[in-house]
């Protein structure tokens, strides 16, 4: 057998269309993986104070006569940086999830793609899917961000509701000997191993239940709602363009940073608004030990229907929407720079860019 010479050159063999194809796939899951955690950390920063307040109106509604009442009583009890208590937690949080989000959302969309389109290719000009598909491959994202979400949002609102608890008596019908108490958790790490040592693994699951059917439905209407705005947009542009008869396609790539934040405030405002109620009972449900605790009750465990059936006992169809109105509004300046930044950056590092 001849050996080769020392100075002989190796080619190798160039990868086939499969090859190419996944590599391709990693590479933009990457991206969407990437692009969607910067995303969602900055949103956070933005959204969070306003967060904290929702969560308190939600979780403890004899305490506050209002959004504007929470606010003030924060800010004079807690300082500023009150309104970010137990913040790690969700921004790790807002980090995966949205990460998670894109990552499913896109792939699932690219999955239908080559299963109901012979020789598809991503390079190639795609027609738009409908609506319905967008609506699925929403839904399928925010089911599977839940089974992380839960046990993270289960952290931040025990953090964000246990301050006030030590309010006393500037609260409305509270005269109960047992608030003034010290805080019962000095941290997450502290809420991670009380949840373990009382209720092992399946304790960071309580509220489970809400979240997988808020995240599922919302993130639905999340991304449907900022779909259905992108391509309105386009359409207006296409109406006094003639790009169309000069063979260019108008693509979300030449819509403007503003376009895009408007198509991401409107969802972020459609998705607060479709799952407020469920959103709601989740936050109850999750702070029912440290409520019951305070309060000089015996903790007991409530369901999803008991949680929603007690809330329409005490205050009818307005006590599933305490702290709507300033939730709707801080999701709008949140989802905007959430989406204006992932595509952004999608535009900024293109595939063979990255």
């Amino acid at each position: 057998m001849e050996l080769a010479s020392e100075n002989s050159i190796t080619i190798n063999p160039p990868k086939n269309s499969n090859e190419l194809k996944n590599s391709s796939k990693t590479d933009q899951g990457i991206k969407n993986f990437i692009f969607g955690s910067i995303a969602g950390m900055t949103g956070k920063l933005v959204e969070y104070p306003f967060d904290t307040v929702k969560t308190r109106l939600q979780a403890q509604p004899e305490l506050f006569k209002g959004p504007l009442d929470c606010f003030r009583q924060t800010l004079t009890r807690e300082g500023f940086f009150g309104f970010y208590r137990g913040i790690s937690p969700p921004m790790i949080g807002a980090m995966l999830e949205n990460a998670s989000l894109f990552l499913v959302y896109n792939y699932v969309q690219t999955m239908i793609k080559e299963y109901t389109t012979p020789n598809y290719n991503k390079s190639q000009h795609e027609a738009p899917l409908s609506m319905s598909i967008v609506c699925f491959a929403g839904a399928m994202a925010g089911t599977s961000a839940s089974f992380w979400l839960t046990p993270i949002e289960l952290i931040k609102c025990k953090l964000q509701v246990q301050e006030t608890f030590t309010y006393g008596s500037a609260g409305r019908n509270i005269n109960n000997s047992n608030l003034g108490s010290s805080p019962r958790y000095s941290g997450p790490w502290n809420i991670i191993k009380h949840t373990l040592k009382s209720h092992n693994i399946g304790g960071f699951y309580r509220g489970h239940s809400a979240t997988i059917v808020r995240e599922t439905a919302g993130t639905a209407v999340w991304f449907s709602a900022y779909e259905s705005m992108i391509r309105l947009f386009i359409s207006n542009r296409i109406g006094k363009s003639s790009s169309l008869k000069e063979g260019k396609n108008i693509t979300k790539d030449d819509l403007s940073t503003i376009e895009l934040m408007s198509s991401g405030a409107c969802a972020g405002m459609a998705y607060n608004l479709s799952i407020f109620p469920v959103d709601s009972i989740k936050s109850q449900m999750q702070t029912d030990e440290e409520r019951m605790i305070a309060i000089g009750k015996k903790v007991i465990k409530r369901g999803f229907w008991q949680v929603g059936g007690d809330i329409y006992k005490i205050d009818g169809i307005r006590g599933f929407y305490r702290g709507c109105s300033m939730t709707v509004a801080r999701a709008a300046p949140s989802s905007a720079i959430i989406f204006m930044t992932y595509e952004l950056l999608s535009r900024r590092f293109s595939k063979q860019d990255f």
